[in-house]
C-alpha cells in the first residue's frame, strides 16, 4: 500500500481568554481555552518560498481570538466556528480542531476534537 504525499499545518496549544460557556455563572467571566488547529493542504510541495502556498499560522491565532471576543455557549460550537473560518481558506482541504476547557471540571480537561472536511473534498 503505497501513501499519497500530504502537507499538514498546525498550530498547538495556542492558549486564549474566551467568552465562553452556558452556566449563568460563565456568562460575562473569560474562561481559558487552549487551541489545537491541524489543517491539511492540498499542496504536495514547497519548492519556492511562497506564503500563498500554505497559511500564515498569525490568521488562525486570530480567528481563535476574534472567536473567543463574544459569547459562545459551547466549545463544540466554538470548534465548528474555527474549523468552518480554516476551510475557506485557500488551499486547505481539512480541518482538525481541539479546544481544551481547562476549568470546566475540576481535577480533569474536558473539550472537543472534530475533523471537518472542505466541500468536495475527500
Amino acid at each position: 500500500m503505497t501513501r499519497e504525499p500530504f502537507s499538514r499545518v498546525f498550530l498547538h496549544d495556542l492558549a486564549i481568554e474566551a467568552d465562553i460557556g452556558c452556566y449563568a455563572h460563565e456568562k460575562g467571566a473569560p474562561q481559558p481555552l487552549i487551541v489545537h488547529v491541524t489543517l491539511d493542504l492540498d499542496v504536495i510541495r514547497f519548492e519556492n518560498e511562497d506564503l500563498g502556498q500554505t497559511v500564515d499560522y498569525t490568521l488562525i491565532s486570530g480567528f481563535a481570538r476574534r472567536l473567543g471576543a463574544s459569547h459562545i455557549d459551547l466549545v463544540e460550537t466554538f470548534a465548528e466556528r474555527l474549523a468552518e473560518q480554516c476551510l475557506v481558506l485557500p488551499g486547505v482541504r481539512e480541518a482538525r480542531v481541539r479546544i481544551e476547557k481547562p476549568k470546566a471540571v475540576p481535577d480533569a480537561m474536558a473539550g472537543i476534537e472534530i475533523r471537518r472536511l472542505r466541500q468536495g473534498a475527500r
